[in-house]
């Protein structure tokens, strides 16, 4: 706003002074013009400005907002991915030192670093059982978040509120053992039909290419053969 204002005021002050020097002429149209564009531009600038001075102050954010949004920033660049789940995964082992989920959520990691790498190969033959896999991780990963919020209630809740929450916990642990035990079986289906259909399927596409190069060379070296002996039988025949 204060830009387009001060460039408006400077393109005005510039044709006020020179029109008196030169007169009109057809320069003074791309000043006119100049100056009429910044002063909408400062206008519409002034109109944002008292429209959101009028707008409700919005909360303070989050900082572990904040952090996940940086993230997301950082996962979309060239291999960042890579280091936004690194990030992640320390954060989260942060928050589950001394928890009784922390030897499941281990669990789960490694089958979801796995599951990741069988996707670029099982999802053209079962996309419905990918879509599938990514949604019980995200649960199964929401509800070692809960039982981590539990545990930190347990902390600081006093003595007759220790019962329901360790309840609770409990409860909740038993379902992420459940779900992390199917989850691994999944994954484990997942490689064995991974690592049949690689067998019984064709070749591998580096072997493919390699033999069809072989041909393509000893049909040049055969053509070359032939070539050489023609030309003999010319030269005898010369």
């Amino acid at each position: 706003m204060r830009r387009w204002t001060v460039t408006a005021g400077g393109l005005a002050a510039t044709s006020a002074v020179l029109l008196p020097y030169q007169g009109l002429g057809p320069w003074d149209a791309v000043w006119a013009g100049l100056t009429g564009a910044s002063a909408v531009f400062a206008w519409w600038r002034w109109s944002d400005l008292r429209e959101l001075a009028a707008q409700p102050e919005p909360p303070p954010l989050d900082p572990a907002q904040a952090g996940e949004r940086w993230l997301a920033i950082l996962s979309q660049l060239p291999g960042g991915y890579s280091v936004a789940e690194g990030i992640r995964r320390q954060r989260v082992r942060g928050g589950l030192r001394g928890s009784e989920a922390a030897e499941v959520w281990e669990r789960l990691d490694r089958c979801a670093r796995t599951m990741r790498e069988l996707t670029s190969r099982l999802g053209g033959s079962d996309p419905e059982a990918v879509r599938e896999a990514g949604r019980v991780e995200r649960e199964l990963r929401e509800l070692t978040d809960r039982i981590i919020s539990l545990e930190r209630a347990m902390r600081v809740a006093p003595a007759e509120a220790q019962a329901p929450l360790r309840e609770l916990r409990d409860d909740h642990l038993s379902h992420l053992r459940t779900g992390v035990a199917a989850y691994e079986e999944f994954v484990v289906a997942a490689a064995s039909f991974v690592a049949e259909s690689a067998r019984a399927g064709e070749p591998a596409p580096m072997v493919t290419g390699l033999t069809d190069a072989t041909d393509r060379l000893r049909g040049v070296t055969a053509g070359l053969s032939e070539l050489r002996r023609l030309y003999g039988d010319l030269r005898v025949t010369g």
